[in-house]
């Protein structure tokens, strides 16, 4: 089955990216009730996703969690989530931001997680022409993504020094609530989550700020844990393990989302890395 779920998920990011790249001069957007953009792109991949997988949904033992259902929320509970063996998590459109402004730095990601941990994952970006996907077991590059001139490599793990050559991806969230204290190693906004976890999976930076939702990094785990990245928690540093409702907050906006920011690193990296995020405020003011 592990192969069907695979080529399934290829076929969603493939035909998802077909629909992204419609000859349109610019798509036309709303603002969703937490200001996040959403275009009728957004609606259509959300459809073809539900569509591509009615019959895997059909089984008890599969549940889908998806950024655009409005119902979402209702999943967001423990003895749900642990009465499914296969959990798939999808957001149809990443980065609609900068989709919506004709920028290459979109994505279809489609996460499979097995026993509440990651295992298959798929991101693709259409412009770009990339895709990121784990098998469960390894996980791989691919440059010129569905077609004729496609070529993969493996990712495998890495542990980049930080010099002055360096970037580091982050969110606006970083900006408003921390200051960047370092000469060196530069900081890179691409206004899509899954620009920022799987590229430092290639080496295109050396991790990531993270603080945003369950469907923004559930393609990218497997992903980044094959090349020896994790997400560690900003104040702990622990890392994430599995999917756990105490990890995210609640609310009807917020729901998925999770509740403390987390870095995108290398174990060694982390310290480092944490050491040039300061608080600009202190806690309790």
């Amino acid at each position: 089955m592990k192969e069907e779920f695979l080529n399934r998920m290829k076929q969603i990011a493939s035909q998802g990216g077909e629909i992204a790249l419609r000859p349109i001069a610019r798509p036309s957007f709303s603002l969703k009730s937490d200001n996040s953009i959403l275009t009728q792109t957004d609606l259509e991949i959300s459809q073809l996703c539900r569509d591509s997988l009615k019959d895997f949904l059909k089984d008890p033992r599969h549940l889908l969690i998806e950024e655009e259902d409005p119902d979402n929320t209702k999943y967001l509970d423990a003895s749900c989530l642990e009465s499914k063996p296969f959990i798939w998590i999808i957001d149809p459109l990443d980065g609609t931001r900068a989709f919506s402004n004709g920028m290459p730095n979109f994505a279809i990601s489609i996460g499979l997680l097995k026993e509440g941990k990651p295992w298959l994952g798929v991101v693709y970006f259409p412009m770009l022409g990339e895709m990121f996907h784990s098998d469960g077991e390894q996980s791989y590059f691919t440059w010129n993504a569905f077609s004729e001139r496609e070529e993969q490599t493996t990712i495998v793990p890495m542990d980049q020094p930080i010099t002055s050559q360096s970037v580091f991806m982050c969110s606006n969230s970083l900006l408003r609530n921390f200051e960047w204290q370092s000469a060196d190693c530069h900081l890179m906004i691409p206004e899509c989550s899954v620009l920022s976890l799987c590229w430092p999976a290639i080496g295109r930076g050396c991790g990531a700020f993270f603080a945003a939702f369950a469907w923004d990094f559930a393609g990218c785990w497997p992903i980044f844990e094959s090349a020896g990245l994790r997400l560690r928690s900003y104040r702990t540093g622990k890392a994430i393990e599995q999917l756990d409702t105490g990890l995210f907050t609640t609310g009807d906006n917020l729901s998925w989302k999770l509740s403390e920011p987390y870095i995108l690193s290398s174990e060694r990296n982390y310290a480092i890395l944490k050491e040039k995020i300061r608080p600009k405020f202190k806690e309790g003011c």
